[in-house]
């Protein structure tokens, strides 16, 4: 593992980009690259449902959205601060994420509309409810508008549960970017992704219900769980 293996695969989308390439097809072959370079091993469980315009993960890493987005092609919503991440930020700014500061409600509000406008025009989307990354233990309260406007537009998703044994995976509080990079590069780091049953707004009637029914499916099943 090295910087240029990290660095290769995101040289390498810029001219996409720049040519106006299919934004969501250049970030699922720019995560597909990335992955093994930063030395995470995944392993999926279970039957990930490609055909569901919607998955519902719990958040742990900035690497999270990568290890997702290399199982296929989707956007997301981003933290606003990945615009000014080294080498990645220029080119976010024109993959097709919607971004958002999570303490201005107007951004929020932006940011849902956007996200929710995606929905509807059937691309495929990922969706982190907590909006922010944990060590796992347990969940971070949720922003609720991203699963309350699927159930609104009757789109069933999949809750996929993200857990590691790898202490250092997780990222959270006030962790700069450039030494956790250079941790993840320095060893192995083993990633479950867990598929699991698909959830469909026809069988909770009130949103209320499906916000929870995912709050539970995402939930650790144990304090070892990651």
């Amino acid at each position: 593992m090295s910087w240029t293996g990290v660095l290769w695969p995101t040289f390498a989308l810029l001219p996409r980009l720049a040519a106006g390439a299919e934004p969501q097809s250049g970030l699922h072959r720019w995560a597909r690259r990335l992955l093994p370079a930063l030395g995470v091993d995944l392993e999926v469980q279970g039957h990930l449902r490609t055909d569901l315009p919607l998955w519902v993960a719990n958040h742990l890493s900035w690497v999270d959205p990568v290890v997702l987005m290399s199982l296929r092609p989707m956007g997301t919503v981003a933290k606003g601060e990945v615009t000014g991440y080294p080498l990645i930020g220029n080119w976010a700014r024109r993959s097709g994420l919607h971004f958002v500061d999570r303490e201005d409600p107007a951004s929020r509000a932006a940011a849902l509309a956007a996200f929710t406008g995606s929905l509807r025009e059937g691309r495929p989307m990922l969706l982190f409810p907590e909006g922010t990354t944990t060590r796992g233990e347990g969940l971070a309260p949720f922003y609720e508008g991203g699963l309350r406007s699927a159930h609104a537009l009757g789109l069933p998703a999949q809750p996929t549960r993200i857990s590691t044994p790898a202490p250092h995976y997780p990222w959270t509080g006030d962790e700069t970017l450039l030494p956790h990079l250079r941790t993840l590069l320095a060893t192995r780091t083993p990633v479950v992704v867990e598929a699991l049953e698909p959830l469909h707004p026809a069988d909770f009637p009130d949103p209320a219900d499906w916000v929870a029914a995912f709050r539970a499916a995402l939930t650790p099943r144990s304090p070892d769980v990651r």
